[in-house]
């Protein structure tokens, strides 16, 4: 017999009664019945009932054992008596009486309960993620994401693409976030950067001569933390030749409606899943319609632009008018058959907006042909009719009212429009809803310094390519570039490159790179654009947000293995660490810490 299980804690059936059998793994849980002891025993692939009988020479011996002890037992199978049998395991008909029981490793007392959830934070489950990963609830999510990924490759290679890996240790590049640096201990003074996403190298294996490439690429990003952002993170990274943005769609929705189809049930609910072609919104219709490049289109509702409305000479409400005379903008969002609700919940929404900043979220009433509410009075009925013909509004209707110039009162508006629907309880349930939004502006100017600078990446197609960056307005000019959105996420960001050495040229001067620097900084890819390169494009899927998604969770840190904290820490690593002088005199660095941090050092 095998010295550690001849069967796994997921294997034994009826049919094995009468068997002896020998099992390992962690003991789960333990109970007294009389005198009699049932263990759980458990492993990665599920629990077997053991049974220690009360005249057995081992029972006070097992007794002593902790829970999350290691133990190896040699038993007889048998079935449960009738009306005892466990449904909720896979071998709820059987428990096995233990002849011989050895311990492999003893547990200490634990610091949070394996076998339930005890509520312990996330910093203590993080300073024991071994343990916390012994949950069976925590393993199926990492299994989800490992089942994820081989299905994501299995779609890929039938599709033909060829998985490559490309290096971690690069050189800095502009891609919207801030570099990891590794300082280089040969070459003093320099530093590599860790990969924001490999994105010069996928597109310099297309001026290879690959045709398509994929990889499960680890991307590294120094952006304030948040749920759905990690310091590290993997992508489903993608790149074509000799393709069209609609070929590019084309491919990647068929894998994207494959992979969540299949794992639609993981969450126990049957969700449906958006089918192909997924809707295209272009950004501008995006950020009026749900104030968001990122819209849930589970929430039904939708914001419309009111401001010709207030702007009316017979409409006196001044607070709107004077945003308005200032370049400012209404929006409205329709909530339909709320006018029977309480006042409270009116109120509510109120007192929601003033703790996002605004002075207050209005709103107008509609019941019995008229406006009623606080703002229904400086509204005539002349204008309360084009209110309603412009939003849509019946009676029964609400029409809730955010006045700002044109980017606070999207970004506001569209939380409200979230805020609403998730007050109203309508928000579709077992959906994944898909979405491209596309037509992103290539260029944004920042309010701080009046600087014009990438919206997006900076490697995309311009639409109109070089005559557009040389005759436009750069704040007028589009980008071949989308994302692909779920639920409110954004999962995929990508573009239609810009493989001409000019038009690259040209883009990065508009920013303020002359060539000199454009040669110095992207050297290879200026240098390979030159000898022959061919159209292409491509995107990056985030599998931490398909797993987080698939999983029904809300949070990044949930469907990872080993991850950081809020604070990018690794409490069971203790990550970032303080190293040795030596180790900086090796780099030839020295710390110039902030004055408190320097402190707490020198004492």
């Amino acid at each position: 017999m095998h010295p550690y299980r001849t069967h796994s804690c997921a294997d034994l059936r009826k049919e094995n009664a009468g068997e002896t059998v020998r099992l390992s793994g962690w003991i789960h849980r333990k109970r007294d019945h009389g005198g009699v002891l049932f263990i759980d025993l458990r492993d990665t692939y599920g629990m077997t009932q053991c049974v220690v009988d009360q005249d057995s020479p081992l029972i006070n011996e097992v007794d002593r054992w902790r829970n999350e002890s290691v133990i190896t037992i040699t038993g007889r199978v048998k079935n449960r008596t009738p009306g005892t049998e466990n449904a909720n395991l896979s071998t709820g008909d059987i428990e096995v009486y233990i002849d011989e029981a050895q311990m492999r490793s003893a547990a200490d007392v634990i610091p949070f309960q394996v076998a339930e959830d005890d509520g312990t934070g996330e910093d203590m489950r993080l300073a024991y993620r071994y343990l916390d990963l012994r949950r069976p609830w925590m393993q199926n999510k990492i299994r989800l994401r490992n089942e994820v990924v081989a299905a994501a490759r299995r779609r890929m290679w039938e599709k033909g693409f060829q998985e490559f890996q490309t290096p971690i240790l690069t050189a800095s590049s502009p891609e919207g976030a801030r570099d990891f640096l590794v300082p280089s201990r040969l070459h003093p003074g320099k530093f590599y950067a860790l990969p924001q996403a490999p994105q010069q190298f996928k597109q310099l294996l297309m001026c290879s001569g690959f045709d398509r490439y994929f990889q499960i690429a680890p991307c590294f990003r120094d952006e304030d933390s948040r749920a759905s952002r990690l310091a590290e993170h993997y992508q489903l990274d993608v790149e074509m030749s000799f393709i069209t943005q609609d070929d590019l769609f084309a491919v990647m929705e068929e894998v994207m409606n494959g992979l969540f189809t299949e794992f639609s049930t993981w969450t126990g609910v049957k969700h449906t899943v958006t089918p192909t072609p997924f809707p295209r919104i272009p950004y501008k219709e995006a950020m009026l319609k749900y104030g968001s490049d990122k819209p849930d289109l589970r929430n039904p509702l939708e914001i419309v632009d009111v401001t010709d409305v207030f702007a009316r000479e017979d409409v006196t409400f001044n607070a709107f008018k004077g945003v308005i005379g200032k370049g400012g903008v209404v929006r409205a969002i329709r909530a339909p058959k709320v006018s029977d609700r309480p006042r409270r919940f009116f109120d509510k929404l109120n007192s929601w907006a003033q703790g996002e900043g605004a002075p207050g979220l209005g709103y107008i009433v509609f019941e019995g042909g008229e406006g009623k509410g606080p703002i229904a009075k400086f509204v005539p009925a002349e204008a309360q009719m084009q209110l309603r013909e412009t939003a849509g509004c019946e009676d029964g209707d609400a029409l809730f009212l955010v006045c700002n110039q044109e980017g606070p009162a999207a970004a506001l508006a569209g939380k409200a429009r979230d805020r609403i629907c998730d007050d109203m309880e309508i928000r579709e349930t077992g959906a994944y809803k898909f979405c491209w939004i596309v037509d992103f502006p290539m260029f944004e100017m920042e309010e701080k310094t009046g600087k014009v600078d990438f919206s997006h990446n900076p490697f995309s197609m311009p639409q109109g390519g070089l005559e557009a960056l040389s005759t436009k307005d750069p704040l007028d000019i589009l980008a071949h570039q989308y994302d692909c959105v779920c639920n409110g996420n954004e999962l995929s960001s990508g573009a239609i490159r810009n493989h001409e050495p000019d038009t690259m040229a040209k883009a990065f001067e508009i920013v303020g790179y002359d060539i000199e620097e454009v040669k110095k900084r992207f050297s290879a890819l200026y240098k390979a654009f030159q000898y022959g390169a061919p159209p292409h494009g491509g995107c990056a899927f985030g599998i931490d947000r398909i797993v987080m998604l698939l999983s029904g969770e809300t949070n990044l840190r949930e469907v990872g293995a080993f991850v950081m904290n809020g604070q990018y820490e690794d409490p069971m690593m203790g990550a970032p660490s303080d190293v040795s002088r030596e180790q900086l005199r090796d780099l030839h660095i020295k710390l110039d810490l902030p004055k408190e941090k320097a402190k707490s050092e020198a004492a």
